[in-house]
């Protein structure tokens, strides 16, 4: 199962970890995983296109991503990625699962 989890500090989105396989089929064949994998990467590029000091990400052990800024183009992309994440939890629940947490401290990365 595909987990994510949305950190946010007073009610803003900070960090998001992403983690797992979907398991919906095999490696390579997976829809889940290229759905969710598809949109998560659209969304780090369209961020850093516009701006390259919006996000930092660390894919070394699944991902992670730490939002610097809060902007409205930011904030509208991360809102889009995450509103398409939970349309595929919706669809495939046994395959992606998401948990949000409101922290006062969030640690980057």
């Amino acid at each position: 199962m595909i987990k994510v989890k949305l950190l946010k500090d007073n009610n803003k989105i900070k960090k998001i970890i992403i983690g797992g396989h979907a398991l919906y089929d095999d490696f390579g064949k997976d829809i889940v995983c290229a759905a969710v994998s598809s949109t998560v990467i659209t969304s780090i590029n369209a961020s850093l296109l516009i701006d390259s000091n919006s996000l930092i990400y660390d894919d070394k052990d699944g991902l992670t991503i730490v939002i610097i800024k809060n902007d409205i183009v930011t904030t509208k992309i991360i809102d889009n990625m995450i509103s398409n994440l939970y349309e595929l939890e919706r669809a495939y629940p046994k395959n992606i699962q998401i948990k949000e947490e409101n922290n006062n401290e969030i640690n980057a990365i």
